[in-house]
């Protein structure tokens, strides 16, 4: 094997020699060797697990422990548990396909709520319970959307709101978005497209498209993107463990 300083090792994966010391501490690589002179002396195998460390980092989805996921996948690799790498690095892959789907989804479900030019059930009139419990959210989330600008509900003569059939086509397209964990701020652009009496909007490119005025602008909020080159990553991902338990594993397969 070739063998490299801790400099060396840096500067080619383009980080700072500290970064390397950290990756060590956080337990991402395996421990090196040591120089009489007591230097950290790394190896090819530290340059693949490297590598991996910055494909994993590539792409930053969050949502549903994606995150973890990937940092599990890293530790497994540094301590040179390929068969469990692998396994992760599957489960990672499946669950980003299985967020797909549910984004795919969400889009599809508002598409259709939108293009339903049925008229609204205009004598409903629930209360905040009812609405929670005939759409299945709590009334925590109910409260959270309209604090964050969603919806805004009629109230009647004695305060309590009252939740109209246009209310709850609304409050249905927050919910698929929501299951399909897409941010507040991206559904908050899309309705209020919508209510600015434009025709029915490509949603894809609403809710992927912030505005110049916010200020955090999250994974969520081009979900369908990200999700797929975190699918992408992922691939990549596994072909390199794969290629790491040929070079690297202690009984390498006959």
């Amino acid at each position: 094997m070739n063998s490299y300083k801790t400099v060396e090792l840096a500067r080619v994966n383009g980080i700072h020699p500290n970064t390397v010391r950290l990756y060590e501490n956080f337990g991402f690589i395996s421990k090196p060797s040591r120089q009489p002179n007591g230097y950290r002396l790394f190896t090819d195998l530290h340059m693949e697990q490297m590598k991996l460390i910055r494909m994993a980092f590539a792409v930053e989805v969050l949502q549903n422990g994606l995150r973890k996921k990937t940092i599990a996948i890293i530790k497994a690799s540094a301590a040179e548990d390929y068969i469990e790498a692998i396994r992760i690095a599957e489960a990672y892959r499946c669950q980003i396909r299985e967020e797909q789907r549910h984004a795919e989804e969400a889009v599809q479900l508002v598409e259709e709520l939108l293009t339903d030019h049925r008229p609204a059930e205009v004598r409903t009139a629930l209360t905040r319970q009812e609405t929670a419990k005939q759409l299945n959210i709590s009334m925590d989330a109910l409260r959270n959307w309209e604090m964050n600008g969603l919806l805004t509900v009629k109230r009647k003569q004695n305060g309590y709101r009252v939740y109209s059939g246009e209310d709850l086509r609304r409050l249905k397209i927050i919910r698929a978005l929501r299951g399909a964990n897409y941010s507040l701020s991206a559904i908050l652009r899309m309705l209020s497209g919508l209510s600015g009496g434009a025709s029915l909007p490509d949603l894809r490119m609403t809710i992927n498209t912030p505005r110049e005025d916010d200020e955090i602008i999250s994974a969520c909020d081009t979900l369908l993107t990200s999700l797929e080159a975190a699918a992408c990553n992922a691939d990549t991902m596994l072909a390199h463990l794969h290629r790491m338990k040929l070079s690297f594993s202690p009984n390498p397969p006959l």
